[in-house]
C-alpha cells in the first residue's frame, strides 16, 4: 500500500480559504480527487491522507464528506479550535466519521506562536496525547523553540512535523534548523513528513541538489521508521509538479535504501502513525 501522507482538496466558492486569493492564480481554482487521480496512478500511489487547508469546522466536514465517495482518500486530518470551550464536542462529532484520523495544529498561522503554550492548549493536547490521537504540527523554522517547549509539557504527544518544519531552503540555511530537528526527533512519538520542500525553495530557480542535505538530515535524525512521503499537492504547484516533487525526494534519498525501507517511507509509516484500518 503506497500512501501520499499529505495533500489537499478545496472548492474555492466555499469561501473559507482566506489565504488563497485571486492573485495566487495557480491555486485559485477547485482541486478535487479527479484532478489528482492521474498523478496517483502514474506513481502507483494507492491512497492519500487528506489534510485540512482552512481553519474551520465546516471544511473538516466537507473533506469528510468528500472521503465517503472516494476510495483513494485513506482518511482526513481535520481542524479543531482548541480555544473553543466545547472543543471535545467538536472532536467527538468528527470522530464519528470512520475516515477521521486526527487534526492539525496550525502554529504557523497564530498571531503569536506562544498561544500554543496556553494552559487550555496544553490541557487539550494532553487529552489527545493520552488517547493517542494523531496531531499534525504545522510551523515555520523560527517557531521550533515554541514547539520544543510544547513537547516538554506534552512529551507523549503523537505528532508529525509537517514539511520538515519549513527550513529556509531558498537561502540554503541549515542551522539552527538542523539542531532543532535533532532535538525534536528525541521524542519517540514524533514523526516527520518529507513534504512541502519545493515551496520552501526558490519557486523559480531551485535544483534537485538543494534538498539533499535536508532530506538526509531528517533521515539521520528520525530514522527510516518515523518519516513519510507527502506531496503537499496542489500547494506544491507554486514551485513544482507532482512528478518533480517525487523526483526531488528520490534524488535526495540514500541510494542504498532497501525495498523494505522504501515501503516504510511510501506507506507503512503513514499507515502506522495514522492507525489506518
Amino acid at each position: 500500500m503506497r500512501i501520499d501522507s499529505h495533500q489537499h482538496y478545496w472548492r474555492i466558492n466555499r469561501d473559507d480559504y482566506g489565504w488563497i486569493t485571486p492573485d495566487a492564480t495557480t491555486l485559485y481554482r477547485d482541486y478535487l480527487p479527479n484532478n489528482l487521480l492521474p498523478h496517483l496512478n502514474k506513481h502507483q500511489i494507492d491512497q492519500t491522507i487528506l489534510v485540512q487547508a482552512a481553519s474551520t469546522h465546516e471544511e473538516s466536514l466537507f473533506l469528510l464528506n468528500l472521503s465517503e465517495n472516494d476510495e483513494s482518500i485513506a482518511g482526513v486530518v481535520g481542524w479543531i479550535d482548541l480555544d473553543d470551550p466545547n472543543y471535545l464536542d467538536r472532536y467527538h462529532e468528527l470522530k464519528q466519521h470512520p475516515k477521521f484520523l486526527g487534526f492539525r495544529l496550525n502554529i504557523q498561522d497564530m498571531a503569536d506562536e506562544t498561544i500554543a503554550l496556553k494552559d487550555n492548549y496544553i490541557n487539550a493536547l494532553r487529552y489527545f496525547a493520552e488517547h493517542a490521537v494523531p496531531v499534525d504540527l504545522l510551523f515555520v523554522h523560527h517557531q521550533f523553540p515554541t514547539v520544543l517547549r510544547l513537547l516538554e509539557k506534552v512529551p507523549n504527544l503523537r505528532g508529525v512535523v509537517d514539511h520538515l518544519g519549513k527550513p529556509d531552503i531558498a537561502s540554503q540555511k541549515f542551522e539552527p534548523w538542523s539542531d532543532y530537528i535533532k532535538q525534536i526527533a528525541t521524542y519517540e512519538n514524533i514523526y516527520c513528513k518529507l513534504s512541502g520542500m519545493v515551496t520552501e525553495a526558490d519557486h523559480n530557480d531551485w535544483r534537485k541538489e538543494d534538498f539533499v542535505r535536508y532530506v538526509q538530515h531528517i533521515l539521520d535524525s528520525f530514522g527510516i521508521n518515523r518519516v513519510m512521503f507527502g506531496s503537499d499537492w496542489p500547494v506544491c504547484l507554486l514551485a513544482g509538479s507532482y512528478d518533480e516533487v517525487i523526483d526531488v525526494l528520490k534524488n535526495a534519498m540514500p541510494k542504498d535504501l532497501s525495498e523494505d525501507d522504501l515501503d516504510k517511507l511510501f506507506g507503512v509509516n503513514a499507515h502506522r502513525f495514522y492507525k489506518l484500518k
